[in-house]
């Protein structure tokens, strides 16, 4: 029996549809109810709400830029594309950077200059975890970028500011996605449940309340993680003689279980916890404090670095306030290069507490004035009775004059230890607190009868430094 090449493609048209369609109904619930138009899309409405521009401009399919979309995961980024996928008349192309490489964009690449030349069609790309790709091969997106032979959308659950290249961000605008809120999910969930082509609603469901709640409130603003907890749940359930498929409290536990921490030790999670981290203990909670080292303690994160965090702050933050914060975080690192995990966890808590309840002086940050003053005025000579006397002082003079301390009952006595100028100039201001309280007076005392025996008239403490300031005189030290 002949058949003609039409019949034939005919009937493979017919097999890739069916296939495509089975494939469709076979999917998990996650991807079955992806939202197909910005009207389905939920949550992200300070950039896709009436109005923004990012719908605005979806809407009108007149995308000004490569965009990338920026959030973690579950957040709507792969459906945001596809909604856009879906709303214009461009060609649609899509890469995964886990899987393809330079040889996959390049035929990309190939077919949008092509399309472009000979019909001229537009291409819109969208590169997903976008952040794994190296510099070279996000290199080779840029003069494409630049000449318009595609629109990138870009997606990435890190910080595109550091995981993706300068030149390609600021050839593209950033929008960050963020975690679902419970309203969203729950409208998710309840959409599930009644859809009948997509989800169950053809099916006779009872989600309990306190199991509603219970997905929604551990999924975490994650609609994937919540769709597969109820796809789990139904599936995984008989149905009652009355064809019921009843989902408890226990059943919904048991389907979500524990939720993975999201925390990449090289990306944002990792950094955003560690500062909460810093910050409870700075902010003396030490409830908040041990709640964030629980969660990068279970994400696996190294307790090195946060013993080193916590060394850091016992000298930036707690300082004189308490001298004895950086001897607790100092014993606490060694301790724990003796024990390991699980029990060198004792004395990471022990280091954390204390320093979270001690008296707390950021005073340290003297220094960086001094610094600043050095970078504005130059360096000044050592005076010369404070200069080394074990070389040339017969010949040079050197430490000539210099008067002992111990010598004195009080072992204090008053002489000139800043070059002349900058006498008067007081860059330590010590703090009310713990320690450093009862050091103020006896400091107080020491200036004055300085500036009594120097004939000294300057009394100048200089201002504190901003945060960014500190921050960037910092950056000089590792620079230099």
């Amino acid at each position: 029996m002949f058949c003609s090449p039409a019949s034939i493609i005919t009937s493979m048209d017919l097999f890739d549809h069916a296939h495509q369609q089975r494939m469709k109904s076979e999917a998990p619930l996650a991807a079955r109810m992806r939202p197909r138009t910005l009207d389905e899309f939920v949550g992200q409405e300070d950039i896709l709400g009436p109005g923004k521009l990012l719908r605005r401009a979806i809407e009108a399919d007149r995308l000004f830029s490569s965009i990338i979309l920026w959030g973690p995961p579950g957040t709507g980024k792969t459906t945001l594309a596809m909604v856009i996928a879906n709303q214009t008349k461009s060609h649609f192309e899509t890469l995964s950077a886990v899987l393809a490489g330079k040889a996959e964009l390049r035929v990309v690449i190939d077919a949008a200059l092509e399309r472009r030349r000979l019909y001229q069609k537009k291409t819109i790309l969208f590169v997903d975890e976008v952040h794994r790709w190296n510099k070279a091969q996000q290199d080779a997106l840029l003069p494409h970028v630049e000449n318009g032979t595609f629109t990138l959308i870009g997606a990435t659950t890190e910080n595109p500011y550091f995981d993706v290249i300068g030149a390609l961000v600021s050839r593209s605008r950033v929008f960050q996605l963020r975690p679902l809120r419970d309203e969203d999910v729950r409208l998710l969930l309840q959409r599930a449940l009644s859809d009948a082509e997509r989800g169950y609603g053809s099916r006779q469901i009872r989600l309990d309340e306190d199991a509603l709640e219970h997905l929604i409130r551990v999924a975490g603003g994650d609609a994937r993680n919540a769709l597969n907890a109820l796809e789990l749940a139904v599936e995984s359930t008989p149905p009652g003689e009355d064809s019921l498929v009843h989902i408890t409290m226990d059943v919904a536990q048991e389907s979500i279980q524990r939720r993975a921490v999201l925390y990449d030790k090289d990306g944002d999670a990792h950094y955003d916890t560690i500062s909460a981290f810093i910050k409870s203990v700075r902010g003396s909670d030490p409830d908040a404090a041990l709640y964030w080292l629980a969660k990068m303690l279970y994400a696996g994160e190294d307790p090195r670095f946060i013993l080193r965090r916590l060394i850091i702050l016992a000298g930036e933050d707690i300082g004189l306030g308490d001298p004895l914060g950086l001897v607790v975080a100092s014993a606490a690192a060694q301790a724990f290069e003796y024990i390991g995990l699980p029990e060198g966890v004792y004395p990471i808590v022990e280091a954390t507490l204390y320093l979270a309840t001690a008296p707390k002086s950021n005073s340290a940050g003297a220094y960086f004035k001094a610094y600043q003053l050095i970078e504005e005025q130059g360096i000044t000579g050592v005076p010369s009775h404070l200069q080394d006397a074990t070389r040339d002082a017969a010949a040079l003079g050197h430490g000539a004059g210099y008067q002992y301390p111990h010598e004195d009952p009080a072992h204090f006595l008053p002489q000139q230890y800043l070059p002349r100028p900058l006498l008067g100039t007081y860059f330590y201001k010590p703090s009310n607190q713990g320690y450093e309280a009862s050091a103020a007076d006896r400091l107080a005392r020491w200036r004055e009868a300085q500036r009594k025996a120097l004939g000294v008239t300057r009394d100048e403490t200089l201002p504190e430094l901003s945060k960014d300031q500190i921050d960037e005189i910092k950056a000089k030290h590792k620079a230099g």
